[in-house]
């Protein structure tokens, strides 16, 4: 089974509070959009204390071509995925030794809030010592399905190679996305929740042996699940100044009656129950998501705390916040053999699945 060696997370510059984001979210739509002192109630009432910025708040005060947005985005996720690359490679709290990025033989980038050709990969590897055989995987347009989805295909990848070392690399800058003359509900929730964030973990196949510090999670097997028709339930509308977040209410009640019977038909492929998970890996949407997850699943409120946690003070950051759970779940104490799945949702309808298991 290829197995999870390490991991990091890199958290931008800019920590705002939930009620400074609303106030000025608050001055900039004023009497343009109708009951907005009631829809306003959404940041308060979605759990989120503090999110991180790639910008200052200030910086949304004035207007911002796409071109300009795109130009840091460019810049920024160079910079990030390069921190959080290093940082991964050389997280003693996972490995007893510094991996060389001279060793990697695949970097699978997901990113869905810019756009850049070549792909960012491309241009860490101007940064970083890579081997310029390295294969380059970029992945666009997942949405939050973006970091499961990379474990996924790093898991076919490493099957395929069992000698490989892998990285998955998540950046997203939100923030950059968000549209001051977007008087929809969308871009209000958009605005209530959302935030900049980057992971990066390291998949090995089965011939790696590296020495690890803790148990670590072991790779299962993996599953995606699509939804026809269902292109406007989550996604962006791409007009002239940007990207325009598409965010549909049915969300949760999509999660509460489409998520259960893809995870039931899943852990039944492996000859396991829900009963048997210990780890419950969420990528955490939002409240309400979480909620339904809870619902669908028959999960405790414990069995989410950590992902609860992690909205709490990081908000939704797309493809990475699945990872940034991870992390968490990989630093306490497992036992061995431990069960985990690890759940994200996206842009597509689509879901990941991963089946993990603690081990050596």
């Amino acid at each position: 089974m290829p197995k999870i060696s390490s991991i990091s997370t890199y958290n931008p510059p800019y920590i705002l509070d939930q009620s400074n984001i609303e106030q000025l979210t608050k001055e900039l739509f004023k009497e343009k959009i109708a009951q907005l002192d009631r829809l306003l109630q959404v940041f308060e009432n979605g759990d989120i204390k503090t999110r991180y910025f790639c910008v200052p708040l200030e910086w949304h005060q004035t207007e911002h071509s796409f071109e300009e947005r795109n130009n840091i985005y460019i810049d920024l996720a160079t910079k990030y995925c390069g921190e959080v690359i290093q940082a991964c490679l050389q997280n003693t709290r996972f490995l007893q030794k510094a991996i060389p990025s001279e060793e990697i033989d695949a970097i699978i980038f997901v990113s869905s809030t810019g756009i850049s050709t070549p792909s960012i990969d491309a241009r860490v590897m101007n940064h970083l010592p890579f081997s310029d055989r390295m294969k380059r995987i970029p992945i666009w347009g997942l949405g939050c399905a973006g970091g499961a989805a990379g474990i996924s295909r790093a898991f076919d990848y490493c099957k395929a190679h069992p000698d490989a070392k892998v990285l998955v690399v998540c950046v997203e800058l939100c923030s950059l996305t968000f549209q001051p003359n977007d008087f929809s509900k969308s871009n209000l929730i958009g605005a209530s929740l959302f935030a900049d964030g980057a992971a990066c973990v390291l998949v090995c196949g089965d011939n790696v042996n590296l020495t690890n510090n803790k148990p670590i999670p072991h790779i299962v097997d993996t599953a995606s699940k699509w939804m026809p028709n269902s292109e406007d339930v989550m996604g962006w509308n791409i007009k002239n100044n940007g990207l325009h977040v598409v965010f549909s209410k049915s969300i949760p009640s999509i999660i509460s009656s489409w998520l259960g019977p893809f995870i039931d038909e899943f852990l039944t492929e492996q000859n396991l129950s829900k009963d048997q998970l210990v780890n419950f890996v969420a990528h955490p949407g939002g409240k309400k998501v979480l909620q339904a997850y809870e619902e669908t699943l028959h999960l405790e409120e414990h069995q989410t705390s950590i992902s609860r946690n992690v909205l709490k003070k990081h908000g939704n950051m797309s493809s990475p916040t699945v990872l940034y759970v991870l992390e968490q779940f990989m630093l306490k104490e497992n036992n061995k053999d431990d069960l985990g799945l690890l759940v994200a949702l996206g842009p597509g309808f689509c879901g990941e699945a991963v089946l993990l298991n603690w081990g050596d």
